[in-house]
């Protein structure tokens, strides 16, 4: 069975991603018929139409080989204009953000096809939470230990190591240490907001 035909189910119109009027514009740029980019991209017509329509949601692999076909970038593919597109992004203006126990410094610009975090884990916190939803993710832990479900398989994580995996594999986060574990994380969200999905209901607050 294809990636495609895994894809989560369509989603609500209200959270139709920016991404899918892009898909068909840039598609008819590159003067492409829905079944020679469906074909280039290794997708059915079907599927690629649902993508264009925000009935499905793209992974990030599948943005990376429309860019290419199209010849653009993901920006693009995404609705970006040149001043959204800040590559640099300082530590003084990193602001904590604490949600459902966890503090996390977004290390990435808003609205792109990665998110990228800094995140402090601490003990204790949101360890029996499971967590599904359509995406992927990479993390690698910088400080502490980490306890990573995927499935039915635990992982013990130190510090060097790192993880990649489909989030629609159920997985839970939880620090192995009394003082917590920090993680860089990268995910791609691209329709949820980060600690909806991710992270847990924020709050707001900075420490």
């Amino acid at each position: 069975m294809s990636s495609s035909d895994t894809e989560p189910s369509a989603v609500p119109a209200g959270a139709l991603p920016a991404v899918a009027p892009q898909l068909r514009s840039l598609r008819r740029r590159a003067s492409l018929t829905l079944e020679a980019a469906a074909r280039d991209a290794g997708l059915s017509p079907a599927h690629l139409s649902r993508l264009e329509t925000g009935q499905r949601q793209p992974s990030l692999p599948m943005l990376l080989s429309l860019a290419r076909i199209y010849g653009t970038t993901v920006s693009e593919l995404l609705g970006e204009t040149a001043a959204d597109r800040d590559a640099v992004v300082r530590a003084a203006d990193m602001e904590p953000t604490a949600a459902g126990g966890w503090t996390y410094w977004q290390a990435g610009a808003a609205g792109r096809g990665m998110q990228a975090l800094r995140v402090h884990v601490p003990h204790g916190s949101q360890g029996d939470i499971v967590r599904v939803h359509p995406g992927e993710e990479w993390l690698y832990v910088l400080k502490g230990r980490l306890r990573l479900r995927l499935g039915e398989a635990l992982h013990r994580l130190a510090p060097g190591d790192s993880a990649h995996f489909d989030s629609l594999t159920p997985h839970r986060i939880a620090a192995q240490d009394p003082e917590g574990v920090e993680l860089l994380f990268v995910h791609t969200l691209l329709q949820s907001p980060t600690a909806a999905l991710c992270l847990g209901p924020t709050h707001g607050e900075t420490r």
